[in-house]
């Protein structure tokens, strides 16, 4: 299973000005659909009085998840630009939202294409780029006898603790790459039972 992708290291803004309308894009790397909620309400609160908040967002090694909204403009002449761009930058796991003031002259379909594309370019030429693996969680519930074999495989494996509850009944999740996902489960089943992640 692949799971490698691209995605940029910190948030990002680029900005492109035409005719007195001004295009402001932020990028964001994001893990989650609830997330990119979370970003867009902010943005709209932050920049209440633009005239328009398109974005669009892909998610996933796999690049599964993924949308692209005009928020109001013509069809096709904002999300799709910026989604343009995401993907040929190959990243994944990237949000990015262009921001309109409008400045009093219409630019066309055309113009519009061309500023949210060169918007959303400015953003993703200054990111950091780098290459990530996507992660799920394992869970495992073990005796109190048990815990030097499971922190071995911890230990072996660099997994990154995540929860742990250590009491007569034991319970760690620990943060794995997906693809090893299968073979760390099975390595834990050896010494207890594995729980809901």
């Amino acid at each position: 299973m692949e799971d490698t992708y691209r995605t940029i290291v910190a948030p990002v803004e680029g900005l492109y000005k035409e005719k007195g309308s001004k295009f402001i894009a932020k990028a964001y790397p994001v893990r989650s659909e609830e997330e990119v909620k979370e970003v867009l309400q902010a943005l709209r609160k932050e920049y209440f009085d633009a005239r328009h908040h398109c974005y669009a967002y892909l998610l996933g090694a796999d690049k599964a998840l993924y949308r692209a909204n005009d928020d109001g403009e013509p069809n096709h002449s904002a999300g799709d630009p910026i989604m343009g761009q995401i993907k040929s930058a190959g990243l994944s796991n990237v949000l990015v939202v262009v921001i309109r003031y409008f400045g009093g002259t219409k630019l066309g379909v055309g113009g519009l294409i061309h500023a949210y594309r060169t918007a959303t370019a400015d953003a993703l030429t200054q990111a950091e780029i780098e290459e990530r693996h996507e992660t799920t969680f394992v869970t495992v519930q073990f005796a109190y006898e048990q815990m030097n074999d499971i922190m071995r495989i911890v230990k072996d494996f660099d997994l990154p603790v995540r929860e742990q509850d250590f009491q007569l009944d034991c319970r760690l999740t620990v943060e794995v790459r997906t693809s090893m996902a299968q073979q760390i489960a099975e390595q834990f089943e050896n010494f207890g039972s594995l729980g809901n992640q």
